[in-house]
C-alpha cells in the first residue's frame, strides 16, 4: 500500500454523484493545483465525499492524505481544508 501527502488549491467544481448499487454511497471528484504546478484529480468516497462536497470550494486551500490507483488519482483518505 503507498501513503501520500499532497498540499496544494483546488481548481475545479466538486463533481459529486450517487452511487445505487455498490459498495460505496456517494463520491466525489475535483482537481488540485500542487504548490509545485503539477495538477492531480482527487477522489472521495461515502463520508469523506460528503464532506468534499459541503466544504471543499474552487480556491480552497487543501491538504490530502491518500493513495494512488493505477490511473494516478489520489484516493482521498483524509482531506484538511481552509474552512
Amino acid at each position: 500500500m503507498n501513503i501520500c501527502f499532497f498540499m496544494g488549491k483546488v481548481i475545479s467544481d466538486i463533481d459529486y454523484k450517487f452511487i445505487l448499487n455498490g459498495k460505496n454511497d456517494a463520491i466525489a471528484f475535483f482537481t488540485i493545483k500542487l504548490l509545485n504546478n503539477s495538477i492531480i484529480n482527487a477522489i472521495a468516497y461515502n463520508q469523506k465525499a460528503d464532506y468534499c462536497y459541503r466544504t471543499v470550494k474552487i480556491g480552497s486551500d487543501v491538504i490530502i492524505e491518500g493513495n494512488l490507483n493505477s490511473k494516478l488519482n489520489v484516493i482521498i483518505t483524509s482531506i484538511y481544508t481552509n474552512k
